[in-house]
């Protein structure tokens, strides 16, 4: 398979302080890849440079055999991230706002994906709800349905079960597995959960102080 993400010798650093130190791996096409590490390892810190969020200090970032930099208009177009440390806009309704990143993606029948999305991660009920109302459960279950919304080939979740109750967390890995057997997606996990990397990642990279320091 080839890779859809190939990072080499990536580097961010804060004031001296270094988040992310020469890390160096790839995604490959249809692959889930896990990204384990404890609170401040700099997981949050790489997918935001993958996202062209945070630019990075030193290395090279190449998605879908484009350069980050100089393509990512085009590459996000294909691109979908959840973190559960990231919230939309609070005075809009979930509907509202998931609008909005159906025009942004150029989603086509906006209405109709909203509510199938809205069902499969078990939130109809919200749709009419402001953001602001939701709970810290519930702002991550629209979350996830903001990241598959445009059916995206590549998919950035940062923590996407951190804040949800046990059924609905196992559902969502079941969700995601279903959906790399049927598109051939490519995703990056990133957790500190230790049993959900094994049950849903082919392969896991573990981090600790911006470091890689083992792979599997």
């Amino acid at each position: 398979m080839e890779p859809i993400v190939e990072v080499k010798n990536l580097t961010k650093k804060f004031n001296g302080f270094t988040a992310v130190d020469n890390l160096s791996f790839e995604i490959k096409e249809g692959e889930i890849l896990g990204l384990l590490g404890p609170n401040g390892a700099g997981k949050t810190t790489t997918i935001q440079m993958l996202l062209g969020l945070t630019t990075p200090t030193g290395g090279t970032i190449e998605i879908f055999g484009m350069d980050l930099v100089r393509n990512r208009s085009e590459i996000l177009k294909k691109v979908n991230f959840s973190s559960s440390y990231v919230y939309l806009p609070s005075r809009l309704t979930v509907t509202e706002n998931l609008k909005v990143f159906c025009g942004l993606y150029e989603v086509p029948n906006s209405d109709k994906r909203i509510d199938e999305i809205l069902e499969t991660f078990e939130a109809k009920d919200l749709k009419h709800l402001k953001f602001s109302r939701l709970s810290s459960g519930q702002r991550t279950r629209i979350m996830l349905c903001k990241a598959f919304l445009n059916r995206p080939r590549l998919l950035f979740l940062d923590e996407p079960t951190a804040s949800l109750d046990p059924d609905l967390a196992d559902k969502t890995r079941k969700y995601l597995l279903e959906l790399q057997k049927k598109d051939e997606i490519s995703i990056l996990f990133t957790s500190h959960n230790m049993d959900e990397i094994e049950e849903v990642c082919d392969r896991v990279i573990f981090l600790n102080k911006g470091k890689i320091i083992a792979e599997d």
